[in-house]
């Protein structure tokens, strides 16, 4: 490969091992940046470099294109006071927000804010919100500055909730206004939909409502990622309802998070992974993408019924204060079944508070709160809940054979699901790529390297659009990873999930050195994306 005029490169990446994010076997070879692009990669090329070129000896390291996290809840992280770099540290370049229904954007009014701010991260990251247009939301990502690249889908939740409130009935024209809105989103750079039909407003949309908003989607040429309606017992269902909506509106459909979510589907990963295999040879452009952890992380509301919540936050503490409201749903949440809620699909003793107005509470098990308080477990949660409505949870749900199986599979990309840095927040937001890259491929010999590399860049930027991400060639944007493979791992646990991950040694962002020599150099080097719009050219990072 040809190097790029010397005068024009400003960074080395000399003698490093590069896998290019393709899955071809990796290759000894010098990477030339210049500016914000990738000017050239080979051997012996470094010797071409102008005097003034940083060179970074990469030497028995692995230099990869930056990672991009297919699934992420960052949507309000760049609004943060202060620099968050718990992605850049893993070696992510590049964030995928807007999953599971819940985008910021777009918010029509008041009303809209007030009910959309209990299913959002905007307490728990101490931000505000506003009304705003999707567009507007992305201008204001952008004027923060984004400690990443960041690329928004549009949410069914946040569509649903500015036309129709938190009714679980849509009102006359109300599907109609969220087309619109949709139409609007995308117009605006929005790079897909996404659903997430277990939680309330989503969990009352039928199917016709979602093909509805996926067939905008379609139209766009975007895909549509869905937390579907049951990852548990209905999994069947589930799946087949997904692939009806991509049958009825030729989207291309991610299904996010996999899993065989519960005690009683462990073992249950391989008919997901033939479900997509078979809609795939029926015509049907699907994909999927995991996290390496047998835990999840949601809202504690999560465990109860979809019903609790119908209304907003008022009626839900009115529900649960109640004692046979309270017991009525008991009864609905053990019967299991789509909108059920999680509560018979992990224990007591595996939900551990991840985010709670009590500080005092984060990591322990409900379970464990239940016998200091002499009550129920049951009650226990729905106590937990009145105290703090927004709280959050870390939960056994998954089987490491199946977690081992999703993860090997060629169709599943890499997303971590991570919340925002705070609290005791699932540590898959601090070490899920290293947790990959060191658990899964060099420990246990899931995944090898170039294909682990694969799923963590060019497997997300192709399917959504990511033009010039995800591989390591001359003219892509220069987004790269340099790490450590006999050192790269995360050690944190539900209790201490913030540690530090180790071995990722340098993180560019468009050609900006963010993390050096492993560490966080403070700079807000990120670009918002917007789908169908030419990459941005030179922008300055923005001070820490």
């Amino acid at each position: 490969m040809s190097a790029a005029p010397a005068g024009d490169v400003t960074l080395v990446l000399r003698g490093g091992t590069v896998v290019d994010g393709t899955g071809a076997a990796p290759v000894v070879a010098d990477v030339l940046v210049a500016g914000d692009r990738v000017a050239a990669v080979g051997p012996g090329l470094a010797a071409t470099a102008p005097a003034g070129a940083r060179v970074v000896d990469a030497a028995g390291l692995v230099v990869a294109p930056g990672f991009v996290d297919a699934h992420t809840h960052s949507d309000v992280v760049p609004f943060m006071a202060d620099a968050q770099p718990f992605k850049v540290l893993q070696g992510v370049t590049t964030e995928v927000v807007g999953n599971c229904g819940n985008s910021a954007a777009p918010l029509v009014d008041d009303r809209a804010v007030e009910l959309h701010r209990p299913i959002s991260s905007t307490v728990a990251a101490g931000v505000s919100s506003w009304p705003r247009t999707f567009g507007e939301y992305l201008d204001a990502v952008e004027e923060h500055g984004p400690t990443t690249h960041v690329a928004s889908l549009v949410g069914h939740h946040t569509l649903r909730i500015s036309a129709n409130g938190m009714a679980e009935a849509l009102a006359p024209g109300a599907l109609d206004r969220m087309v619109e809105l949709a139409d609007a989103a995308f117009a605006d750079g929005a790079f897909g939909l996404s659903t997430g039909l277990i939680y309330a407003p989503g969990v009352y949309a039928d199917t016709d409502e979602v093909a509805a908003l996926a067939a905008v989607a379609a139209r766009w040429a975007r895909p549509y990622a869905t937390h579907m309606r049951d990852e548990g017992d209905g999994l069947a269902g589930s799946l087949a309802e997904t692939f009806d909506v991509a049958r009825r509106t030729g989207v291309r459909v991610q299904v996010s998070h996999c899993k065989a979510a519960g005690r009683r589907n462990h073992g249950r990963a391989g008919e997901l992974l033939a479900a997509l295999r078979a809609a795939r040879a029926a015509g049907v452009d699907a994909h999927g993408d995991a996290y390496p952890y047998t835990t999840g992380e949601s809202f504690l509301t999560a465990l109860l019924p979809a019903e609790a919540q119908v209304g907003g936050r008022a009626e839900l503490v009115r529900r649960l204060s109640d004692p046979a409201t309270r017991a009525a749903l008991r009864e609905r949440a053990q019967a299991g079944g789509p909108g059920a809620g999680s509560w018979t699909q992990t224990t007591p003793a595996g939900v551990l508070l991840s985010m709670h107005a009590d500080a005092a509470l984060l990591g322990r098990s409900v379970a464990d709160v239940a016998a200091s308080r002499g009550v129920d477990p049951w009650d226990t949660l729905c106590d937990l809940v009145l105290a703090d409505p927004g709280a959050m949870m870390v939960y056994e749900l998954m089987a490491e054979e199946d977690v081992r199986a999703i993860l090997a599979d060629p169709l599943i990309a890499i997303g971590s699901d991570n919340s925002v840095p705070v609290g005791n927040a699932h540590q898959r937001g601090w070490g899920c790529f290293p947790t990959v890259l060191g658990r899964y491929v060099r420990d246990l010999g899931v995944l090898a390297l170039p294909e682990a590399v694969r799923k963590m860049t060019s497997l997300t930027a192709d399917a959504l659009g990511l033009t010039g991400r995800g591989r390591l060639v001359p003219g892509a944007i220069a987004d790269v990873a340099v790490f450590d493979p006999a050192t790269i791992g995360h050690a944190g646990t539900p209790q201490r999930p913030w540690e530090r991950p180790t071995g990722v040694v340098c993180t560019v962002l468009a050609g900006t050195v963010v993390v050096d020599g492993g560490e966080f150099t403070g700079a807000r080097a990120g670009r918002v994306l917007r789908a169908g719009r030419p990459e941005p050219v030179g922008r300055a990072a923005v001070p820490a």
